[in-house]
């Protein structure tokens, strides 16, 4: 007598884990929600999170002591010196003056501030340092503390 070694296949029915279903919409449910509450909590402390305003209201002169920019990122380049108004030969729109002459100027952009409501300031700013062909240092300025 033969005996089959091969049997025929005989799928089996599939069933829903209704558990694993619920369970992925509560963790897609929570994610969400959790995300959406820290943003507005983020919202309501300001965009710098603590005492840094990214800038000055309108009609509002810049505070000695104050910083204003981001404060949500980290910037490696800073300096500290008087900020006045044109770079050179187009490149950047102002230029902070430093002590040591000439060679010391940094010339500045911002993609965050507007640096004409800082002209004539002693400040101290964090930005990222970019390549230039005329000037020394062209920096784009995400942060300023004012000193005077």
């Amino acid at each position: 007598m033969e005996e089959n070694i091969v049997k025929p296949f005989e799928p089996k029915e599939k069933k829903i884990n209704w558990r694993v279903v619920a369970g992925v919409i509560l963790i897609v449910a929570l994610g969400v929600t959790s995300g959406w509450g820290l943003v507005k909590l983020q919202a309501r402390r300001g965009a710098g999170g603590g005492s840094i305003k990214l800038a000055p209201e309108k009609g509002e002169k810049v505070e000695r002591g104050k910083t204003y920019g981001r404060a949500d990122q980290v910037f490696k380049d800073t300096a500290t010196g008087v900020i006045q108004k044109n770079g050179i030969e187009g490149e950047g729109t102002h230029r902070l003056v430093r002590e040591g002459g000439e060679s010391q100027t940094a010339y500045l952009t911002s993609s965050v501030l507007d640096l004409d409501l800082f002209i004539e300031h002693k400040v101290q700013i964090w930005g990222e340092t970019f390549a230039a062909q005329k000037a020394g240092w062209l920096m784009d300025v995400g942060k300023i503390k004012v000193f005077k």
